[in-house]
């Protein structure tokens, strides 16, 4: 059985306990002694996580549900916070400061089908760019640049949980509940940049990528690019390796999307311009599904 040895953790946790008409004194008490609870913001879907620098109307636009120890009943309000972070090295530093751009209140939320009090979070281009006092196509944001999102949830007792709040074991993909999300500023054109894409791919365990792939479909044909996988061929290691797609002249639709398989934790990988050299896309580990965003600014 596959990576069973190194990967899979199987923890025992056995409580022999010997019951009394006394208060018990075993150590467990001591652990849950004080312990208070808090809430999550749980990450059901990332809609759309990129802006088109190209295109004023595209949005930052996630699903998202609340638990709290009462199941959603102490929901107060979520606060979407935003800030902006220059990244083009020119000189100048146009980023901007955190502010508050909306609250959304605990009656607006749907109920998801877990249960759980649930909304969509959205922002277009321009909202965002208003919100921190941006005049649009006055040149002081870029492509590459980035906005930072962040939610804080607030509680009907006063207690407020953000970012600061998110534990590992919070960030990981059972819970995804990072509550801060980077949006980058991408130049997405009309119409297809031809020529040769270069895609540098890792994998850090070394097996290849066990089934996860990158597709990129040209006028309705599927290109893949991945790296063999050793439990299927019997040959590796798999580490790395490079892989090449061209867009034709004369394309006129080009979509980049990822497939996971096994274990996509362990893949990483960089799509590099046809004509710039520069790394367009830089995914993983852990990328996400469905279509990717290139940032195609200087192609």
């Amino acid at each position: 059985m596959k990576k069973i040895i190194n990967k899979l953790l199987i923890i025992a946790l056995v409580f022999s306990t010997v019951m009394s008409c006394k208060d018990p004194d075993n150590a467990i008490y001591d652990v849950f002694d004080g312990v208070s609870y808090g809430a999550v913001i749980r990450t059901l879907d990332r809609v759309s996580t990129n802006y088109n620098i190209f295109d004023l109307n595209s949005r930052f636009e996630i699903v998202v549900e609340e638990q709290d120890e009462e199941y959603g009943g102490l929901l107060d309000k979520v606060n979407v916070y935003v800030s902006y972070t220059d990244k083009t090295d020119d000189g100048v530093n146009n980023s901007k400061a955190e502010i508050l751009l909306k609250s959304i209140a605990a009656s607006e939320f749907t109920t998801s089908a877990n249960g759980l009090p649930s909304t969509t979070i959205a922002a277009t281009f321009s909202e965002a760019l208003a919100a921190l006092g941006f005049t649009i196509g006055d040149g002081n944001y870029n492509g590459g640049d980035e906005f930072d999102f962040r939610l804080e949830v607030v509680l009907t007792d006063g207690r407020s949980f953000s970012a600061d709040d998110a534990s590992g074991s919070l960030q990981g993909s059972y819970f995804k509940s990072p509550y801060a999300y980077n949006v980058g500023i991408l130049c997405i054109p009309d119409s297809p940049i031809t020529g040769d894409y270069v895609i540098n791919m890792q994998d850090s365990y070394g097996d290849g990528w066990q089934g996860s792939k990158i597709v990129c479909t040209i006028d309705g044909v599927e290109n893949y690019a991945f790296l063999p996988d050793y439990w299927s061929t019997g040959l590796g290691p798999f580490t790395d390796g490079t892989a090449t797609i061209t867009v034709p002249a004369g394309a006129s639709t080009v979509v980049w999307s990822f497939v996971a398989g096994d274990w996509p934790s362990e893949v990483s990988f960089q799509i590099i311009g046809p004509n710039s050299g520069n790394v367009i896309g830089d995914f993983g580990p852990s990328p996400v599904e469905g279509e990717l965003a290139l940032n195609l600014c200087n192609e």
